[in-house]
């Protein structure tokens, strides 16, 4: 009987110190719930993200569509020689409880050398949240692959007058396509503003 006692009482200091040995990203993820939602681990680092005006983003925060409508600066510990891709998407479309189109792709980078980002190829350039008013508070999830090295993408290039392409997305199922690495990663969370509007009718989703 001691010896199962014993047995439990290490399993479960060793399942809480491995818990406690989480990095602040891998708390993160777990915590919102990215891990399981969209990926199945999460990363170590966490991504910096950096709008206008020196608006630092992340750690689950919540920011307006409006503060955070232009492509932000982001940073992480990368290898000068190796190559990176960014994917930014909402698991949360039409609403987190329903999320019939997720993943939503908000901004897909690829073969970005170092930290470099101007000198990647962007497959989709970057659109802040715009969901509806009706989907509450969603998140925003940021995620940095490491890849293979400088490789060829078999995907459509997207633009941002245009939802096709954009929904039912899959940063674990790109990922895994391309057998990439998830390094870095951040996550804040947003609600509908006025702004939302002005997107909806350059995608054509309202007149």
């Amino acid at each position: 009987m001691w010896h199962k006692v014993k047995r439990i009482v290490i399993i479960f200091l060793a399942v809480n110190c491995a818990s406690a040995e989480d990095t602040e990203a891998e708390k993160l993820f777990r915590e919102l719930e990215v891990v399981p939602d969209i990926l199945d681990e999460p990363p170590k680092e966490l991504l910096k993200i950096e709008y206008d005006g020196g608006l630092v983003v992340g750690r689950g925060e919540e920011f307006t569509p409006t503060q955070t409508k232009d492509e932000p600066k982001v940073d992480w510990t990368a290898e000068p020689d190796a190559f990176y891709t960014i994917i930014m998407t909402n698991p949360d479309i039409p609403t987190r409880q329903n999320p019939a189109t997720r993943e939503w792709l908000h901004w897909l980078v690829v073969n970005i050398p170092g930290t470099d980002l101007a000198k990647g190829y962007v497959l989709d350039p970057y659109i802040g949240p715009l969901n509806p008013k009706e989907s509450g508070l969603v998140r925003n999830v940021f995620v940095v692959f490491k890849q293979l090295g400088k490789q060829e993408f078999d995907e459509p290039i997207l633009n941002n007058t245009n939802v096709a392409g954009h929904e039912r997305f899959s940063s674990k199922g790109f990922a895994k396509k391309y057998d990439m690495e998830l390094v870095a990663g951040n996550i804040f969370t947003s609600r509908w503003d006025e702004y939302v509007t002005l997107l909806h009718k350059q995608f054509g989703i309202i007149k």
